[in-house]
């Protein structure tokens, strides 16, 4: 029986092992970038080859783990990405390539790395569990009015927000050094938390291979998933424990939501559509301001007919 809402110490690859087959919705991972960064205990710098030939052993694991329905999402930078998909193409379903907004360091004589980029493969080309996502729509922080225009169209503007694409350029790193974990790659919660909204439901189980400082258990809990984490360092493990303790699920109207700054950042368009007012076509918008004016003319007619006999 898969014992749930755990963290696992131990290599990773070794532990995926021990997971049954297709018994997890969706695996996250957001491996070590082979940048040298200091882990705790982890050696960040493998020649190409050993760094390559070490992740299509946790890839191939966790394709194994991954339920029929459910989905692979890898965070790294493009350059291993690259390798990923060279793998990841012949053993599972390419979706998409999502490129994350989040500027990086200069490397000189080369374009900026100003994205990151995250993969989504699912297990098997049909049926794969899949939801659409929205974001609030960009306000000016200073007046509150909307940075777009839609052209005339402000009518036609969803009550909540946008349908999220592929670019995500509203979430961001997590730059000051007082709301970081000491871990050298640590990602944004809410960034976990739209992939989770995206990939299952309530309930749904959530395998996490790099679990560093519990990110992507805190996201699982608060958004009423379950998780199973693996990760090396015990000095991690505890830091994440008493940060997965206090986590409590975030809930709007009852329906897990992404929150950032007690507002919502993510949320699954199906329950936008229950809790935020419907989204009218141009045509009914125009049949009702059409009704509306024959309701207003009728209301004025005896009105005049009134003035009239006066």
């Amino acid at each position: 029986m898969l014992e749930l809402d755990r963290i696992i110490i131990g290599d990773c690859v070794e532990k995926l092992k021990e997971i049954p087959d297709e018994t997890i919705d969706v695996c996250f991972a957001d491996p070590p970038f082979n940048l040298d960064k200091k882990y705790a205990t982890y050696q960040d710098q493998k020649s190409v080859e050993t760094y390559i030939a070490w992740c299509e052993q946790w890839l191939a694991e966790l394709v194994r783990v991954t339920k029929p329905t459910g989905s692979i999402l890898i965070h790294n930078i493009p350059r291993w990405l690259t390798y990923y998909t060279a793998f990841l193409n012949k053993h599972a379903h390419f979706r998409h390539w999502i490129a994350w907004d989040a500027m990086s360091t200069p490397l000189g004589k080369t374009l900026l790395p100003a994205h990151y980029g995250i993969l989504f493969y699912s297990k098997k080309p049909q049926k794969t569990k899949f939801y659409e996502i929205r974001a609030p729509h960009k306000k000016c922080r200073q007046c509150d009015a909307y940075l777009k225009d839609y052209g005339g169209k402000k009518d036609q503007m969803h009550p909540f927000g946008y349908l999220v694409s592929d670019v995500w350029t509203d979430i961001h790193r997590i730059r000051h050094s007082k709301r970081r974990d000491p871990h050298p790659c640590q990602l944004p919660i809410h960034l976990i938390e739209r992939l989770i909204l995206m990939t299952t439901d309530e309930g749904d189980v959530v395998l996490d291979p790099f679990m560093g400082t519990g990110t992507t258990a805190i996201a699982a809990k608060q958004l009423k998933r379950h998780y199973i984490g693996i990760e090396l360092d015990a000095v991690y493990e505890q830091i994440a424990l008493k940060k997965i303790e206090a986590a409590q699920p975030t809930l709007y109207q009852g329906y897990p939501v992404s929150m950032y700054l007690n507002k919502i950042q993510s949320i699954r368009d199906r329950d936008a559509a229950e809790l935020f007012p419907k989204q009218l076509t141009t045509t009914e918008k125009r049949k009702q301001r059409k009704q509306a004016q024959t309701v207003t003319e009728l209301e004025i007619a005896p009105m005049f007919i009134d003035i009239m006999v006066g």
